[in-house]
C-alpha cells in the first residue's frame, strides 16, 4: 500500500502510554484501586484519603494531557500510518456527502494502550477496535494488528500487504461513524430495544456488513485518487474480512458455529460486501437492509 500522497489527520487523540488504563468514573479510580490504596495507608500508617486524593490528581492529570493531545499527529509510524488512513477517510467522505447536498463531520480517533475511558464506557484491547456514537470517536489499540498478523493470521506476517488490512479495519470502523451521520444507526439502536436477541443479532449483521463495504468503497474512490492499492493489497483485506467472519471466530474458539449468535456477518458475507462497495464505489451498493439475501 502506497502512502506518500495521502492526506493526514489531525483528528487523534494518542493516549498510549498514558494513565488511561485506570478503571472507574470520571476520576480514573475503581473501586478496587481505593481499596488497595486503602489497605496501603493502613499497612503504612498513612491517611487513606491523602493517597486517594494524590492518585486522583494523577488521574486528572493524565485526562488533560490526552486531551491536549487531540490535533498533534502522532509522529511515530504506526501514528502516522494511522493518521493517513484517518486522513483519506476526511477527503473522501466529506466528497460524499458534499455531492449528496450534505455536511460530512468527521470523528475524532483515539489511539491507545491496554484500556480507556469512552463515552460508551470502559475501552480495552481484548475488544477490538470499536465505534462510539455517543462522543463520536474510534477506539483503535494498535495492538490488534498484531493479532491479525500473528492470532487470527489475517495476512502474512510482516508483509506490506498487511498494511491495507489494517486500512481497511480502520475504514470499516469509519463506515460506522458514517451510518451514525445518516441517521442509519440510531434507528437501528432503538429498532433493537423492541426485538429479542436473535432478530436483534440478526439486524446488527446487517449494520456491520454495511460497514464492510462503505470500507469497500472508501477503497473504491482512493484507488482513483490517489493509487494507493498496490499488488496483493485486495487479497490481504479480503483475508482479513473472512479471518475475523462470526463463523471462524466461532469455530476456533468454541470448535462450532452458532449462526443465530452472529454479530458482524460470517467470512462469507464480510468478504462479498467488502467486494462489492470495492468494485461499485458508491453508497447506494451498499444497502444491506433491503436486500432478502446476505
Amino acid at each position: 500500500m502506497r502512502l506518500d500522497e495521502l492526506p493526514q489527520s489531525d483528528r487523534i487523540e494518542d493516549r498510549r502510554g498514558g494513565l488511561s488504563g485506570l478503571p472507574g468514573g470520571r476520576s480514573g479510580l475503581g473501586i478496587g484501586t481505593v481499596v488497595v490504596l486503602g489497605l496501603i495507608g493502613w499497612a503504612l500508617g498513612i491517611d487513606p484519603r491523602l493517597l486517594i486524593g494524590g492518585a486522583e490528581m494523577m488521574s486528572k492529570t493524565g485526562e488533560s494531557q490526552q486531551e491536549s493531545s487531540a490535533g498533534t499527529p502522532p509522529s511515530d509510524a504506526m501514528g502516522k500510518f494511522v493518521s493517513s488512513i484517518l486522513g483519506s477517510t476526511e477527503e473522501e467522505w466529506t466528497e460524499i456527502f458534499a455531492r449528496a447536498g450534505q455536511k460530512y463531520e468527521p470523528p475524532t480517533l483515539v489511539m491507545f494502550s491496554g484500556a480507556t475511558q469512552s463515552g460508551c464506557g470502559l475501552a480495552q484491547a481484548a475488544m477490538g477496535p470499536f465505534y462510539c456514537p455517543l462522543d463520536q470517536k474510534v477506539y483503535l489499540d494498535t495492538s490488534f494488528f498484531q493479532d491479525l498478523e500473528r492470532r487470527f493470521r489475517a495476512c502474512d506476517v510482516g508483509s506490506k500487504t498487511c498494511q491495507f488490512s489494517q486500512a481497511y479495519v480502520i475504514a470499516h470502523e469509519i463506515g460506522h461513524h458514517v451510518q451514525n451521520q445518516l441517521g442509519l444507526l440510531p434507528k437501528v439502536q432503538q429498532a433493537q430495544r423492541g426485538m429479542g436477541k436473535v432478530e436483534a443479532n440478526s439486524l446488527q449483521v446487517r449494520v456491520e456488513l454495511q460497514a464492510d463495504c462503505l470500507a469497500g468503497v472508501w477503497a473504491n474512490r482512493g484507488q482513483a485518487k490517489w493509487k494507493f492499492i498496490e499488488g496483493g493489497d485486495v487479497e490481504a483485506a479480503l483475508q482479513t474480512a473472512s479471518a475475523i467472519g462470526d463463523d471462524r471466530l466461532q469455530r476456533q474458539s468454541q470448535g462450532y458455529v452458532v449462526p443465530d449468535a452472529f454479530t458482524h456477518g460470517s467470512s462469507a458475507q464480510r468478504t462479498r460486501w467488502f467486494t462489492t462497495g470495492l468494485k461499485a464505489g458508491t453508497v447506494s451498493s451498499c444497502d444491506t437492509f433491503r436486500t432478502e439475501q446476505l
